[in-house]
């Protein structure tokens, strides 16, 4: 009786894929999993999470298979590792969601709506495709508890990250402040530093340089330059630079003999020819007064229209003089600040500007630029217009430019931790490693100041309350902190609108305190994880247990999203890094190199590449497309090709074993044989798999998948089925029962186990289904999943032979590149192979002649060294190749009739087992072979045909065909050697 299931064939992947989550379901293999190690060393991880108001795509599957791939790995590696998953469900992109299914894009248009009307709808929007991305993350094989994840809008969540706010507020971190700060039109709120960082295009703007006329002067104009025209109904101040050189020019062109002043080392900016009048330093220039290019909006606070000298000013574009304008510049701000200089805001919070700017009104500050390059061409002040190509931020949700308003928000001071900030990435482990002092560090080093609060509605409410006496502000830090504190009813959902109804007593004054209207930057929210997840401090013991994490992983562009917020939370709160072993990835291309979006409708549906490939299949294209900090151009050919290359090679090594271990009933369970009495095949086989083995751990601690997914595909491709398994094919084809036969199933069905194990990680389906077949009631646990990960032996890895074979495929590699250049097929025997070469490589090659003279198809193999080399250099039938400095290949391409004959043969077998193939026939069934050829045809296939039987199972081999077609007889013509030869098979 057979002690393997037989397979077919050619393996339904997705089908077995689909078998196995229900075989999983319902052994509960992953939860046996994690209980297996429980008295493991825990293995921290922290899920960074979706917002499932989007249908995944291949970028978010890429992320999932790589979390899978080190904790399945680590799991198998003896390290308990509990996987949490989360759900982000706060802040802007759920809010632009729900005003697109609305119709509404205002926050006026929400507050109509209601606000309690429109939280509920984000609230119900978050899990909109909830059950798609459970779906996308069970069939891809990604192994995370969805039964009890942490959800961002939970009460208890937010408890939390109220509690770390408190902290922060404690040690006076969080304070409001009046800044510059970026500003989304569309959305109407403040964005934070690495929240811009996410939002950068090269896009092309009005570049403009215009000409400001300066009081008491005749015909002396101030030339500026700005790429932002729109700006300039806000103009308060020049600024030139105090120790650089300028020059008044006269414009030799212009009929108002016009003169300007700029940099000297910016004359370049000028069309015109001119004269330099005049040149002095830029502090001669400093309190000229100006006047107004617009007189619509007014000033306040201070004085206007004025040169000042500033240091920022510089000499690599524009004119060497900086238009300034303190609504709409965080450097034009402060300088104007400390100049004591007016303000001016003609522009609303909605982008538009205000009644103050009457020809353009209501209009969108960027789409007025043209309007306003013509009202300065009218009034004599525009000196010319180009297209300024330049990077510029947008919004990274809702994709509106960016503006730099001057507002009102509250702020974490995080650059008064940017030593702590620096010093605990020192502790963190990055990958690749120049992240960690350039991309991430840099960001740190010229760390801002947070932009906490956000003027929105879905979100963790900010919870400072204002006294509307005194003015004091005071931190709530817990549920219960807040009942104690209110005067009114607190009801169970600190969501907007409800919490804005909660009051507090001043301690102070006896005065009512209201809440501030801000909800909170959402990256706070999931940067909160760590501890938000567990609920600390109100619950404490899996907080201890699972801080820091010891891996997390995102796209790249989360060093300035996720991956910082984490950093800056648990610095401001516990001085510690949140996270020791961080792994940034590329992001996912179309084939075209561009980022996949559902605007540029190129995104894959990933569904159907699970229906039609499957899940192991993108799993392993993933895995070796390259190291995973790369971008990856996506291609469903290409994971068709790594299945057909990759997977269909695993498979056919299997499908081989089982159905030749059927054949001969081998039982694993009663064979045994030490690996030193076994043939060298064998040993080299072992040795690979140990080397293997070695390199493959080492290659996945340093997170480097691509490299043992590689070295595993060239293992099972190369050294297991190319060449062990088909170097060993005829001692599986020996009917009767022998010692080297036994060896070589007991091999191979080592090594394909140990490469479940070894593969488990990566292709989680089809090594599943190989292993139980394999171990069938051996294991206990009914799961590769459970098993140990394999560790190489040192004793069975055989450096020498290693060698030996590797030079040995070099030496193949040569011979039949060699017969190639002379034309001969490798098919067609040859006499003799000479090898010169030193006494090592001579005792090399000595044990392994016979493999050498089969696979270069040759009679002889002869070892000679250096001295005997001219002798056949001067034969012309030797056709030589040189293999390395000291070692040359010689093969003898003389043929004769008895040579031809037998070439002729080995092609009439190959066509015969095409032909097997083509109708399906098993390995073991016989058949009759017929033909019909030339005399010459005749002579080889009776002169050789023991050798055509044993090849091909034919039990007769008769000359002619059937006079009558039958649908048991299989007939074909093959042009063989330039002659007709028609074949038929029959099975017996």
């Amino acid at each position: 009786m057979a002690y393997f299931k037989s397979e077919t064939q050619r393996a339904n992947f997705v089908q077995r894929e689909e078998e196995l989550l229900e075989h999983w379901d319902k052994e509960r293999t992953f939860e046996r999993s994690v209980e297996h190690r429980k008295d493991g060393e825990p293995f921290v991880f922290v899920e960074g999470p979706p917002t499932a108001n989007g249908l995944p795509h291949p970028g978010h599957v890429l992320t999932r298979v790589v979390k899978d791939l080190v904790l399945r790995y680590k799991t198998m590696r003896g390290f308990y590792v509990k996987r949490k998953a989360g759900w982000d469900t706060h802040g802007l992109p759920v809010e632009i969601e729900v005003e697109k299914n609305l119709g509404i894009n205002t926050k006026g248009e929400i507050e109509d709506y209601g606000i309690e009307k429109f939280n509920k709808k984000c609230k119900q929007s978050v899990f909109r495709y909830e059950k798609e991305w459970v779906n996308a993350t069970k069939r891809v094989g990604f192994w995370v508890d969805m039964d009890d994840p942490y959800i961002t809008f939970d009460i208890n969540y937010m408890e939390s990250v109220w509690w770390s706010l408190k902290e922060v507020w404690k040690k006076g971190l969080l304070y409001k402040g009046h800044k510059v700060v970026p500003f989304c039109p569309r959305c109407e709120t403040t964005l934070s530093s690495h929240e811009v960082a996410q939002g950068y295009r090269d896009v092309e703007d009005p570049s403009v340089y215009v000409k400001f006329k300066l009081k008491q002067e005749k015909d002396l104009y101030l030339l500026a330059w700005t790429t932002t025209p729109w700006t300039l109904l806000g103009n308060i101040a020049l600024a030139v630079h105090p120790s650089n050189t300028y020059v008044k020019v006269k414009l030799n062109a212009s009929a108002k003999d016009e003169m300007l002043i700029l940099a000297e080392a910016r004359l370049d900016a000028l069309d015109d020819d001119y004269e330099i009048l005049e040149r002095f330093e830029g502090k001669a220039l400093e309190d000229l007064k100006y006047e107004r290019l617009f007189e619509y909006a007014k000033v306040e606070g201070g004085e206007a229209h004025k040169v000042i000298t500033a240091e920022f000013v510089t000499l690599d574009e524009g004119t060497g003089i900086v238009h300034v304008a303190p609504a709409f510049g965080e450097v034009d701000y402060e300088v104007c600040r400390e100049k004591k200089l007016g303000f001016s805001q003609p522009v609303n919070s909605a982008g538009h500007f205000t009644h103050e700017v009457p020809p353009l009104e209501g209009m969108f500050v960027k789409d007025a630029d043209r309007l306003i390059i013509e009202l300065m061409e009218q009034r004599g002040v525009l000196y010319k217009e180009a297209k300024y190509l330049h990077s510029y931020p947008f919004c990274w949700r809702c994709g509106s430019p960016l503006l730099y308003y001057a507002r009102e928000s509250w702020f974490i001071a995080m650059k008064s931790l940017r030593d702590d900030l620096l010093a605990n990435n020192e502790k963190i482990s990055w990958y690749p490693a120049h992240l960690k002092h350039g991309r991430f560090g840099n960001f740190l080093d010229g760390i801002e100041d947070w932009a906490l609060s956000r003027e929105r509605f879905w979100g963790t409410p900010l919870n400072i309350w204002l006294c509307t006496e005194c003015g004091k502000d005071f931190c709530v830090g817990s549920i219960e902190e807040l009942k104690a504190r209110a005067t009114n009813t607190v009801t169970n959902d600190l969501h907007r609108p409800y919490i804005d109804e909660v009051m507090l007593r001043c301690e102070d004054c006896g005065g009512d305190m209201r809440r501030v209207k801000d909800v909170i930057d959402c990256w706070y929210d999931s940067g909160s994880a760590p501890f938000a997840q567990w609920h600390y401090p109100f619950e404490t013991d899996k907080f201890k247990q699972n801080f820091p994490a010891d891996f997390i992983t995102e796209a790249i562009d989360q060093t300035r999203g996720w991956f910082y917020s984490l950093l800056a939370i648990s610095t401001a709160i516990f001085d510690e890094p949140p996270y020791l072993n961080v792994l940034s990835l590329g992001h996912i291309l179309d084939e075209k190199g561009v980022k996949m979006s559902k605007s540029k409708r190129n995104v894959v549906d990933i569904t159907a590449i699970f229906n039609n490939e499957g899940a192991d299949a993108l799993r392993w294209y993933f895995y070796t497309a390259g190291p995973l900090s790369d971008d990856i151009r996506f291609s469903e050919q290409g994971i068709l090709e790594k299945q057909k290359k990759f997977l269909n090679t695993f498979w056919n090594s299997y499908f081989f074993f089982v159905t030749y271990a059927a054949i001969d009933e081998f039982n694993p369970e009663v064979t045994a044989i030490p690996v030193a009495k076994r043939n060298a095949m064998d040993r080299w086989i072992i040795s690979r798999w140990n080397t293997l083995t070695a390199e493959v751990i080492a290659a996945i601690e340093r997170f480097e998948v691509h490299v043992a997914a590689r070295k595993i595909e060239e293992f099972v491709v190369n050294d297991l089925s190319n060449w062990y398994i088909r170097r060993s094919r005829r001692r599986f084809w020996v009917p009767e029962e022998n010692f080297d036969k036994d060896c070589a199933y007991l091999t191979l069905h080592e090594v394909l186990v140990s490469l479940c194990k070894l593969l488990a990680p990566f292709v989680p389906f089809l090594t599943e289904h190989v292993y139980l077949n394999l171990v069938r009631s051996r294991d206990e646990h009914k799961s590769v999943h459970l098993c140990d990960y394999p560790s190489p032996d040192e004793s069975l890895i055989d450096t020498a032979l290693e060698d030996s074979m590797l030079l040995l495929s070099t030496l193949v590699e040569a011979g039949r590149r060699t017969r190639s250049d002379a034309g001969i097929k490798i098919r067609q025997p040859l006499r003799e192979v000479v090898i010169v070469c030193n006494a090592e490589k001579h005792d090399k090659v000595t044990s392994l002649t016979a493999i050498l003279k089969d696979e270069l198809n040759v009679r002889e193999v002869t070892l000679v060294d250096a001295s005997s080399k001219s002798e056949f250099a001067a034969a012309e039938e030797y056709k030589q190749a040189d293999v390395d400095e000291d070692t040359t290949l010689f093969l003898n391409t003389g043929l004769d009739k008895e040579l031809i004959e037998e070439g002729m043969v080995r092609d009439i077998v190959r066509r015969i087992q095409g032909m097997r193939k083509d109708i399906d026939l098993e390995y073991t069934a016989k058949i009759s072979i017929m033909y019909e050829g030339d005399v010459a045809v005749k002579e080889a296939i009776t002169n050789l045909a023991d050798y055509i039987r044993e090849e091909t199972l034919a039990v007769a081999i008769n000359e002619g065909l059937p006079s009558v077609e039958s649908e048991q007889i299989y007939v074909k013509t093959w042009k063989i050697d330039k002659k007709e030869v028609r074949l038929a098979i029959k099975t017996t």
